[in-house]
């Protein structure tokens, strides 16, 4: 397992507060625990001009599952290279929900992203109903399988895996630590039937929903939990930094 700590900062930036948040996890300089940033689209470009040279990496939200074509308003996975991206989120609750992003097209994107050595942060997670249902594990499963189905065992096991509870998400709910360890043992347990007990012990599963720093070193504490892919707290260089260090203890 690796520890990592991603922040996601969804659709929120400008040019001035950007080099601020950016100049300040700069200057914070190598951490024990690795994390990195996924910007708006825009805004890659000056992530990748003012992070370039210190050790804080840099990813994109999406991607097009398309390499290229008459797709107006889409980002493929080669434009993404362009300006140095190393991770690109793919999956992410909002963009299932608001957005269309079924199953299938989500594995496609994972396939886009291999193809071009990216490498995809894919989120799995389920709604308040599916929960309170009792089909978390069958709705997670199902959404692992389709990547497993269309881009086999070799490229899920070059994802990071985001457990992110819908429920939990912008909500200020969180999951109990023993919520979140119980989907993630289930997640790793999956992935080792899939790509093998030693991949699967080497994957880093993130749990993503609001995670803050009063509660990161509890989360982070538990066997199975590897780091955060963190919204709203990202946007504060203290937060942010802090829930890193918390990783990272």
């Amino acid at each position: 397992m690796r520890k990592l700590v991603v922040g996601n900062w969804k659709m929120h930036g400008g040019l001035d507060a950007n080099a601020a948040l950016l100049g300040a996890l700069y200057a914070a300089g190598r951490q024990a625990c690795p994390f990195a940033v996924c910007v708006p689209f825009p805004y890659l470009q000056q992530a990748q001009a003012l992070l370039g040279s210190s050790s804080v990496a840099w990813g994109a939200q999406d991607l097009s599952e398309h390499a290229s074509g008459a797709y107006t308003g889409e980002v493929s996975g080669a434009m993404l290279k362009d300006f140095a991206c190393r991770y690109v989120i793919v999956g992410h609750s909002e963009r299932r929900a608001l957005f269309g992003d079924t199953d299938e097209r989500v594995a496609a994107k994972v396939g886009a992203a291999i193809s071009v050595k990216l490498q995809p942060i894919l989120c799995v997670g389920e709604t308040l109903g599916e929960r309170e249902a009792g089909v978390t594990e069958a709705v997670v499963e199902r959404q692992l399988a389709a990547v497993f189905a269309r881009c086999g065992a070799e490229a899920l096991a070059a994802c990071v895996i985001a457990y992110e509870p819908v429920w939990a998400i912008g909500t200020g709910k969180t999951a109990s630590p023993e919520q979140a360890q119980a989907v993630h043992a289930f997640i790793r347990a999956r992935l080792s039937a899939w790509c093998g007990e030693d991949v699967a012990a080497a994957m880093t599963i993130l749990y993503g929903g609001s995670v803050k720093p009063q509660n990161a070193a509890e989360l982070f504490a538990q066997a199975d939990i590897d780091g955060g892919l963190i919204g709203g707290a990202s946007l504060v260089a203290g937060d942010f930094l802090a829930i890193v260090a918390a990783a990272a203890s």
